[in-house]
């Protein structure tokens, strides 16, 4: 996935924004901001179960946990650049650490399931304002011959912490497997005291553009669409498909408002560009498998596999590290050879591990099943995470880079976001098919038919991943291939 959000605009002269000797301070605000969000937007699956226990939530309202934070980044992550470009780089950046700050206290102090599901919210709506950001204070920060390595190191250390989330909540609750939790959000605060002094004593003042226009109206449909959708995949009522088939409808809307809006969240005819297109389907179908494996293997092996938090450090640890050491030399390997070969393989060997957990569910064997397969799965991500980006980038014009990278992210967190949803629904039903009587999905017990029922229920999960990795791999495949028009040729026709 391209972890950056949105460029600062290639057409306007950029405000100079720090000293030249300051720039590092700031390029180190930028990315401890944006690994606060990055964390926080996978660090709940390990510790969920624990959450659950202390916080007495359904799993409807768990999936909540991950899914209000994601449904806030993926719909106003476009509107939160386009709001720092209109306010100040920095002023935007900087509002948006102490809304994520405030809320990461939040998160900590919450004594019931709403109150998180609040806090969580705030945190989505705030990380939509740092991660586009911290972006943009980069590129006015370097000039252009300093850029490039400046934005290599940040995406670099956001793809890491975006994967070490599991790995965090591990050692928190390996501390103190009840409260230890809470302890995972507390970290922020020090995180995000330290960026927002960086930010404070090293940036000049940034005035904005008052006259950038911001599509207000495509965000709330955005969010109003994705979040019936969401919420009908995971309510446990009669009301359900209605309330899909309203999401969907307003999500019609939202891409009708995109197509007739003068200063649109997303420009549609991106989309005529095949490589764009496909790299953007790819990244949806690949981000919905490997979420919804990495949010519910944790609570599947807490619950019933005799695992616990520290273990699960073992199951992500290697893919955080394997993601971090390998993809500047995937990155340029794809260069060299074309990033086609990459994608697809690396889908392919997520698809095979996503099948080997499917296959071996109803064994229980965390260590000699889960374990070895997720290493594979970790692999498998590191071939392909560079490679996308590359992809993504030059599927664009230059005009459109920051768009572009905007837009595959967005598409990622929908794609989490109704993971998270759907992949929930599909375990309760494998899990009710056959525990009827038992105390119910992702809650800690030892019975044999609990047991039983988990292994089932992920088992439907897992099943449901492998084949969305494995048409990810065919869509790369197919959208990679040679022929059809290209983004300079298409920017050439507008």
């Amino acid at each position: 996935m391209d972890v950056t959000a949105r460029a600062p605009e290639q057409s306007l002269v950029p405000v100079v924004i720090c000293a030249p000797e300051h720039r590092r301070a700031l390029l180190w605000a930028a990315i401890l901001a944006s690994s606060m969000g990055f964390i926080d937007s996978s660090v709940t699956a390990n510790a969920l179960p624990a959450m659950r226990a202390a916080l007495g939530a359904s799993l409807p309202q768990a999936q909540w946990f991950s899914g209000i934070y994601l449904l806030a980044l993926t719909a106003l992550i476009l509107v939160g650049g386009a709001l720092g470009d209109r306010f100040g780089t920095a002023r935007g950046f900087g509002l948006g650490i102490v809304l994520f700050t405030v809320s990461s206290l939040g998160c900590a102090l919450a004594r019931g399931p709403e109150a998180m599901i609040l806090a969580r919210g705030l945190q989505g709506v705030a990380a939509a304002l740092m991660v586009p950001g911290s972006m943009a204070l980069i590129g006015r920060a370097f000039p252009r011959e300093e850029r490039g390595a400046a934005l290599g190191l940040w995406a670099a250390a956001s793809i890491a912490t975006a994967s070490a989330g599991p790995v965090v909540a591990g050692l928190c609750l390996m501390v103190d497997p009840v409260a230890g939790w809470r302890w995972i959000f507390a970290l922020n605060l020090p995180l995000g005291a330290v960026s927002l002094w960086l930010l404070a004593r090293f940036a000049l003042p940034d005035p904005g553009r008052p006259g950038v226009p911001i599509d207000f109206v495509g965000a709330g449909l955005a969010t109003a669409g994705f979040g019936l959708v969401a919420y009908g995949l995971s309510a446990e009522t009669g009301e359900s498909l209605v309330l899909m088939a309203v999401g969907f409808a307003v999500l019609a809307g939202f891409l009708l408002w995109e197509a007739r809006c003068p200063a649109p969240m997303i420009r549609l005819s991106m989309f005529r560009v095949r490589r764009f297109s496909a790299i953007n389907l790819a990244t949806f179908l690949l981000y919905f498998a490997v979420t919804g494996i990495g949010f519910y293997l944790p609570m599947t092996a807490v619950s019933a596999w005799g695992a616990d938090a520290l273990a699960m450090v073992a199951a992500f640890l290697p893919g955080a590290l394997m993601i971090a050491l390998l993809s500047t030399r995937m990155g340029k390997l794809a260069d060299r050879l074309g990033p086609a070969r990459f994608l697809v393989v690396g889908a392919l060997l997520v698809a095979v591990a996503q099948a080997g957990l499917a296959v071996t569910a109803h064994e229980a064997l965390y260590w000699t099943r889960a374990v070895p397969l997720m290493w594979l799965s970790g692999f498998g991500m590191a071939l392909l995470v560079a490679p996308l980006t590359t992809v993504v980038m030059t599927s664009a014009s230059d005009a459109d880079q920051g768009t572009a990278s905007g837009i595959n992210n967005a598409v990622a967190r929908a794609a989490s976001l109704l993971a998270v949803a759907l992949m929930g629904r599909m375990a309760a039903a494998g899990y009710g098919a056959i525990g009827a009587e038992t105390p119910g999905f992702g809650v800690i017990a030892s019975a044999p038919a609990h047991i039983a029922a988990t292994g089932a229920g992920f088992g439907h999960i897992a099943a449901l991943a492998a084949l969305a990795s494995l048409a990810s791999a065919i869509v790369s495949a197919w959208g990679l291939r040679r022929g059809g028009p290209q983004a300079g040729q298409l920017t050439a026709r507008r």
